[in-house]
């Protein structure tokens, strides 16, 4: 019997879900960042309501970012 050194699927699985998970994490930061710099610019020009909702958005974003992180470390620590 000749054993198997690399599981193809498996190893497919995993660099698809690396791939997808750091282009998301990158976006969502980057949207983070995106909310909070239109909060600023929006708040010295004025527009309280809209910097509201900036800064709502990047509030979320960053949520989303700790989330990943924090699944990351689950799934790490259970395999």
């Amino acid at each position: 019997m000749i054993a198997t050194i690399v599981a193809g699927r498996e190893l497919w699985q995993t660099v698809v879900a690396s791939v997808v998970a750091g282009v998301g994490v990158t976006f969502a930061f980057s949207v983070a960042i995106w909310g909070f710099g239109q909060f600023t610019e929006l708040s010295r020009n004025e527009r309280p309501v809209v910097a509201t909702f900036a800064a709502i958005t990047g509030v979320l974003a960053l949520a989303s970012v700790a989330g990943a992180v924090i699944v990351g470390i689950v799934v790490m620590t259970h395999k």
